[in-house]
């Protein structure tokens, strides 16, 4: 950050020499401090209601949301770590005027929490996926096992594309953008093709089943003895001491059984697991109503400023205005307050909890 010329070339938010928002006491730098503050407590306040519902409600514990509770935790670590000492920078007009060592671990922090954020956004698109394509596996391995291994491997990687490297902007830049946006994107466009491959086959089995016939009593069935014949008259018992000399008449017919009477089904398990497949897959639908909504405000927000920053990295003698690095990284900021704010519109479970909790402090 600031001015720090031989660091602010391997630096994602350096660049900014003073002059670029003004200095302490202008209208810039009061105008930073209030914005800062405003998202700092947007940020600590949105995501930590994210954290304590999933927590919290039973109904919000699946292996999706563990996810999103990465993801708020990413955005948390932003709020606490990041962003006081960014509105400290701007405040000061884009100088950073604290140590060196202080700036290199807020820059390689501030990459680390991004990546996460954009690596978690990958895990959801491959858990989806697997969700979609293979419903059966999916059920029977979902005990969140899966999820929170791909959650330790997503901060993993992002800890380990943090690492200052040569040519530290580009490489930070495609490993924890350039490279997973693209990826996820394709993950969701085939999620998308399978869910609506399965949707298509399910109605066509529907329309094309026979209906039952109502249940209830049929003709009656025929008698035994009817469909027999005329017993023969040596088959006929003789008479005993003690009965009458006309042979004894034969046993009345049972009463008649109903004839449409429903045959258990043969293949109980068969049913069982494509109601299980059914289930599973209308509560896949409605985490893709939410999340392919975060994954684009994600990089509406973020795509400005990892293009701005691999293009002054690229090209040193290119003009970028201090001002346009400035936005484009407030903007990036501004994502972490907007996915509590997308689960609430979007999501009936989220908005509902949250009505509770915010209720219940009240």
């Amino acid at each position: 950050m600031g001015n720090r010329t031989a660091a602010d070339a391997d630096a994602l938010l350096a660049g900014r020499g003073p002059g670029a928002g003004g200095g302490a006491g202008t209208p810039g730098a009061a105008a930073a401090l209030a914005g800062g503050v405003l998202l700092i407590g947007a940020v600590l306040a949105g995501n930590s209601l994210v954290c304590v519902s999933v927590a919290a409600e039973r109904s919000l514990q699946t292996p999706t949301n563990y996810f999103i509770v990465s993801l708020a935790a990413a955005d948390l670590l932003l709020a606490l770590l990041v962003l006081p000492l960014f509105v400290y920078s701007e405040v000061q007009g884009g100088v950073w005027l604290l140590s060196p060592g202080l700036c290199d671990a807020l820059m390689a922090m501030d990459v680390m929490l991004c990546t996460a954020s954009i690596f978690n956004l990958c895990a959801i698109s491959v858990d989806r996926f697997v969700a979609v394509a293979v419903p059966l596996s999916y059920n029977r391995q979902s005990r969140g096992g899966r999820q929170l291994l791909l959650i330790g491997a997503t901060w993993l990687l992002s800890a380990a594309v943090a690492a200052p490297d040569r040519d530290y902007v580009v490489y930070s830049s495609v490993c924890s953008f350039f490279l997973p946006c693209p990826l996820m994107l394709l993950l969701y466009w085939a999620t998308f093709r399978g869910l609506r491959r399965w949707e298509a086959a399910r109605r066509a089995k529907l329309h094309g089943r026979a209906p039952h016939r109502t249940s209830g009593l049929g003709p009656p069935a025929p008698d035994a003895t009817a469909l027999r014949g005329p017993l023969p008259p040596d088959a006929i018992p003789p008479p005993g001491p003690h009965s009458p000399v006309s042979p004894r008449p034969p046993t009345p017919p049972r009463p008649p059984t109903p004839s449409c009477t429903r045959r258990p089904d043969p293949t109980p398990p068969l049913q069982a697991r494509r109601r299980r497949r059914a289930k599973i897959t209308g509560r896949e639908r409605k985490a893709m109503r939410v999340l392919p909504v975060v994954v684009g405000v994600f990089l509406l927000c973020w795509s400005p400023f990892f293009v701005v920053h691999i293009t002054r990295a690229l090209c040193p003698t290119c003009a970028v205005s201090p001002r346009l690095v400035s936005a484009v990284t407030w903007l990036g900021y501004v994502n972490s307050a907007l996915n509590p704010v997308i689960y609430t519109v979007f999501n009936a479970e989220f908005r509902n909890v949250f009505r509770k909790a915010l209720r219940l402090r009240c």
